[in-house]
């Protein structure tokens, strides 16, 4: 038998040796004959025994040589992760020198090559893909699938395994599927939904110290409802992890143990990703107000063990030097426009000019050194507390002249009396607009329209020395005033203001042209900087011309007074807003020493007591209260200015009833004021987003005795509407006088801006 196509597929298996191994094998006689050039076809009878010379001519030489055998064997690789190699097309040398079978009679066709095998796929070529490279997550399929470009799909949503550790409120409010309520505009869009909230499950899990927690999303048919689907996430938490160890590697603390108490873990907490950060987050924050401006909290590590579901947490802590307030360095925080110097031309250019005012004006601070340690709360040598500095900085905020202000500490490594650095805070200013236009209007039965409008300059007179032009357009009321105001004058929140008004007001009750010169010293609120207690004292000195209802005369006449008065004020604000509260009180005294002089001196005394207070019912109904009494002693009515005695109507007062229209009546049915007053409300203010409904009841009355009386109170009730802006809430008020008498209208109307009280 010769080497022929078989075996050569097989030499890919073998080794050389082998194939030695082979080719040395003898061959019998038999099987010399059946080889032998000269046999042609086997004979009928036995043929008697011939010696190897006689019947084989190569006698015991091998069939085939061993050098022709081993050109003729295919090369072979030292890897045997190689691929396999393609057979040969064509026959090997060795084949041409031999003679064919005996048993097959050679012909032409024997030396030519052999047909070439078939085409084999170049994949089955390619070395295998490493097993590591397999996606194992298993297929996931919805039953009867929807075409992926169908127009919706209709669907619902299950969540399995997260309230138990009570997290499906968290995901419901982050789920895709939830978000995208019920709806998706095809199959694709729903599995991408669904693999995300698998995500956002796994994720809040290990937020919660889950860290071997799995979730899995499949999509089926809704039972019984052809064309719906349901959508399920099912999460395995499994083991909570805790902590197995808490260390802080700082440098100890004055006094120690400053860290351990404002990092709040302890063994055996779960490795809760919000308490942690929380709690380095209050690490960042106690320490610099015992003393630590600069500390700094490193890149925590957690080390689990999945062995014991227990982590091993370490943070690094740079706490920086201990320290003390030092001084002040102000500097300007120019914005990138202002750096650039202007390319216009210089001269007639008036945009120029203006540009160029406003750009060397934001070059210089607008407060010095020594008007910023006016408003700070500590002094230089005190131990270093965050919480004054941003006191500080809000107090810069609050004077409205800065677009942009910033407070930071900055090391001076220069040691203090008691050894701890001082560190100097380093105050950067940018200059805001200081002038401002602001316009208020309203409208209420008995006073009419009313538009005021004003112009400030809130920085003409540095530092914080304001001017401020006031005017007032009215069908019964007209004025205008002047006012010099400085803010944090001496001291810290103290204003001074100073200025003179003119008013002209013509209404039922009197008939008057009035100039008022007053100085005042105040302590007060502002949006921004809502204080607790606030005062104010001053100094008026009024001139009025006014027409009086003259009861010796029974007429009319217009008369001239001249007051001096010392009006004091004292509040305390326990409220949530200036401008729209829902919680505390507040409580308010009004006292004003005043002389009247008309051809004789009458020294008197006005007084008020006024009282609110606010109760949330829900988040979105609060009920609010007023109570409010007056009361003028010293004098008699008569000899009161018309303008100073107290009345009772009107939006501020017993609603539904007409402006200064409660109390006593001259005979020509006009009010006349008194001596004494008294008034309460109750409201229900409910709010639904930038609207709400309030239903109120008023009561009150003014009377011509000094002491008020409650034998004889006009109620009024209605209800308003509400318009929430940032600004305040806007007012509509409709309301009716309840015991009405003779002359008093229906309905009133009442419109402005602020609550009632």
């Amino acid at each position: 038998m010769r080497p022929g196509r078989g075996n050569a597929r097989l030499s890919v298996f073998l080794s050389s040796a082998g194939w030695f191994a082979l080719a040395l094998i003898p061959l019998s006689p038999l099987a010399q004959q059946a080889v032998t050039p000269d046999a042609t076809t086997p004979q009928a009878t036995p043929t008697p025994t011939a010696t190897p010379a006689a019947t084989d001519p190569q006698g015991d030489k091998p069939i085939v040589p061993d050098d022709q055998f081993d050109k003729a064997l295919p090369p072979l690789s030292d890897d045997i992760n190689a691929p396999l190699e393609p057979m040969p097309t064509e026959l090997p040398a060795v084949q041409a020198t031999q003679g064919t079978s005996a048993a097959a009679p050679a012909t032409a066709a024997d030396s030519e090559t052999l047909t070439p095998p078939e085409t084999e796929d170049p994949q089955l070529a390619q070395p295998l893909v490493p097993l590591g490279s397999f996606d194992t997550t298993p297929l996931q399929q919805v039953a009867n699938t929807v075409d992926e470009k169908s127009t919706e799909i209709a669907y619902d949503t299950d969540l399995k395994g997260l309230d138990p550790i009570g997290l499906e409120g968290e995901f419901e409010s982050l789920s895709a599927l939830r978000d995208g309520h019920g709806k998706a505009a095809n199959a694709a869009m729903l599995r991408a939904r669904a693999r995300e909230d698998e995500n956002l499950a796994v994720r809040l899990m290990k937020a919660k110290g889950y860290y071997d927690g799995t979730a899995i999303s499949t999509i089926d048919q809704v039972p019984r409802t052809p064309g719906r689907l349901r959508a399920t996430v099912s999460a395995t938490p499994g083991s909570l992890y805790t902590l197995g160890s808490v260390k802080v590697d700082a440098k100890p603390t004055v006094p120690a143990g400053l860290i351990d108490q404002a990092l709040p873990l302890k063994v055996g907490d779960p490795i809760d990703a919000a308490a942690i950060e929380g709690g380095e987050a209050n690490v960042a924050l106690r320490l610099p107000q015992q003393g630590y401006p600069f500390v700094k909290v490193g890149q925590r590590d957690v080390l689990l063990d999945d062995m014991t579901h227990r982590g091993d947490y370490t943070l690094p802590v740079d706490i920086g030097p201990r320290s003390s307030f030092g001084g002040f360095r102000s500097t300007t925080a120019l914005a990138a426009a202002d750096t650039v110097a202007d390319a216009t031309k210089v001269g007639a250019d008036k945009s120029a000019k203006k540009r160029r005012k406003h750009r060397d004006r934001n070059r210089k601070p607008v407060f010095s050194e020594d008007h910023i340690k006016l408003l700070a709360r500590f002094k230089p040598g005190q131990l270093y507390d965050n919480r004054k500095v941003d006191d500080l900085r809000q107090a810069l905020v609050a004077t409205g002249l800065f677009s942009t202000v910033s407070v930071e500490p900055v090391e001076t490594n220069q040691p203090g009396p008691d050894g701890m650095e001082q560190v100097d805070l380093l105050v950067r200013q940018r200059a805001g607009p200081w002038r401002s236009i602001a316009a208020t209007g309203g409208y209420s039965t008995g006073e009419g329209i009313k538009l005021e409008g004003s112009y400030t300059d809130r920085n003409l007179f540095p530092p914080e020395g304001a001017l401020i032009l006031n005017a007032t357009a009215g069908t019964q009321e007209q004025g205008a005033g002047v006012t010099f105001r400085r803010s944090n004058a001496g001291k810290r929140d103290r204003t001074f203001s100073a200025g003179l008004t003119g008013d002209h007001s013509n209404y039922d009750a009197f008939d008057a042209v009035t100039g008022t010169l007053f100085a005042k010293w105040s302590y007060d609120s502002t949006p921004i900087w809502q204080k607790t207690f606030t005062y104010s004292y001053g100094v008026e000195l009024t001139g009025t011309n006014e027409s009086v209802y003259d009861f010796n005369a029974l007429d009319r006449e217009r008369k001239t007074y001249f007051i001096a008065a010392l009006p004091m004020q004292a509040e305390w604000d326990t409220s949530d807003d200036l401008l729209n509260p829902t919680r505390g009180y507040r409580l308010k005294l009004n006292l004003s020493p005043e002389t009247s002089v008309r051809g004789a001196v009458r020294p008197y005394v006005r007084t008020m007591v006024e009282a609110t207070a606010y109760y949330p019912v829900t988040k979105s109904l609060v009920i609010a209260g007023r109570a409010r009494a007056g009361s003028i002693l010293g004098i008699a009515r008569d000899d009161l200015a018309p303008s100073r005695r107290y009345y009772g109507g009107g939006g501020g007062s017993v609603r539904g009833y007409g402006y200064q229209r409660l109390g006593p009546f001259d005979p020509n049915g006009d009010p006349v004021g008194g001596r004494s007053l008294n008034e309460f409300a109750l409201e229900a203010r409910y709010r639904f987003g930038y609207y709400g409904i309030v239903p109120f009841i008023d009561a009150g009355n003014s009377y011509g005795s000094s002491v008020p009386k409650f034998n004889d109170l006009r109620f009024g009730a209605g209800i308003g509407g509400r318009l929430y802006t940032n600004f305040g809430p806007i007012r509509v008020d409709v309301a009716t006088p309840l015991n009405r008498r003779k002359g008093d209208g229906k309905i009133a109307l009442y419109i402005s801006i602020g609550q009632a009280f």
